[in-house]
């Protein structure tokens, strides 16, 4: 699709223009990445809970807990920018757009 940096809402072929915005728009690839690296870790948190290393559950749920909400973040201020960028246009194409 050309284009889906600057605008990556389907405005001609669906009547849901932002369904599959995160694979179309890879501005949100950042933000899963946090996401997953920040699962993980709670998945080590677990790990290190489980073998009563003590030391180690604190500092890593802190860090887990950081990492998700600072890719769940991400994910909201590119969701914005795309919402911003889809009244945009709307705004520049006042006739609308026809659909089948």
């Amino acid at each position: 699709m050309k284009g889906a940096y600057r605008d990556p809402v389907d405005h001609s072929r669906t009547y849901q223009p932002r369904a599959g915005e995160s694979f179309i728009d890879t501005l949100w690839l950042p933000g899963l990445g946090l996401i997953m690296i920040g699962t993980v870790m709670i998945a080590g948190t677990v790990a290190a809970s489980a073998y009563g290393r003590s030391d180690l559950v604190m500092m890593l749920a802190l860090v887990a807990g950081a990492l998700v909400t600072a890719g769940a973040i991400l994910i909201a201020i590119e969701h914005h920018r795309v919402k911003r960028v889809e009244a945009k246009w709307t705004a520049d194409h006042p006739e609308g757009h026809l659909r089948a």
